[in-house]
């Protein structure tokens, strides 16, 4: 899938050139909103139905990642202006301006999902199980996996600093979505109500502990 989406849709040429790197980063932005829009109603639909804080701030997260993709594309069509006087080097900066408000967004939902996952341990609710929540939430993980793969590739061919930022948010929302699938079950199979909340903070941290800016290189 993914060699066949990068031959049809970018096809052959120098990663370089800037209108190339705008296919790119165009590329990676339209599938990115697609499939976190996708995932994001799914979760927010699963985390109505059990009551689960941690389902329902995943949900929240593939929705900001999706504004993520957005600032993704945008970022790759600033890019990909050509050289003019104000200018004289290209606009190669726009890719990192732009990496850091992916960052900053991956940021934003660790804070929510915390404050949410606090206010989850204070006031422990039931949580309601259901074998196609878990069906829905395993297929969830393969999706993000994916789309880890996916940018990790197009990162490596044309060293896009926003497809590493994306594909480091990707392994992020698989860390949580598995800790959510946890939380799920032992907040159902044992008396220990506060596990939604708890996992959702630990995931949260370890979120927001894997934030990182790459350093510009060649672009600047």
């Amino acid at each position: 899938m993914t060699a066949f989406l990068i031959k049809k849709i970018i096809g052959e040429g120098d990663p370089n050139l800037p209108e190339i790197r705008k296919k790119y980063g165009t590329l990676s932005g339209t599938v990115g909103i697609i499939c976190n829009l996708l995932l994001s109603v799914l979760k927010f639909i699963i985390g109505s139905v059990t009551n689960s804080v941690s389902i329902t701030a995943d949900a929240a997260n593939n929705l900001s990642d999706a504004s993520s993709n957005i600032v993704t594309i945008i970022g790759a069509k600033i890019a990909g202006k050509p050289v003019d006087e104000d200018h004289p080097f290209g606009h190669g900066r726009a890719e990192y301006i732009s990496a850091l408000i992916v960052s900053f967004f991956i940021f934003l939902m660790g804070f929510e999902l915390g404050k949410s996952s606090v206010e989850k341990i204070i006031h422990p609710e039931e949580v309601q199980f259901s074998r196609i929540s878990l069906v829905i939430l395993v297929c969830a993980i393969c999706v993000k996996l994916w789309m880890a793969f996916f940018n990790d590739r197009l990162f490596k061919k044309s060293n896009n600093m926003n497809m590493k930022a994306v594909r480091q948010d990707s392994l992020n929302d698989c860390i949580a979505t598995a800790a959510t699938i946890a939380a799920l079950l032992i907040s159902t199979y044992t008396p220990f109500k506060r596990a939604d909340g708890i996992i959702g903070l630990v995931v949260a941290v370890i979120i927001l502990s894997l934030i990182h800016i790459s350093e510009p290189t060649r672009l600047l």
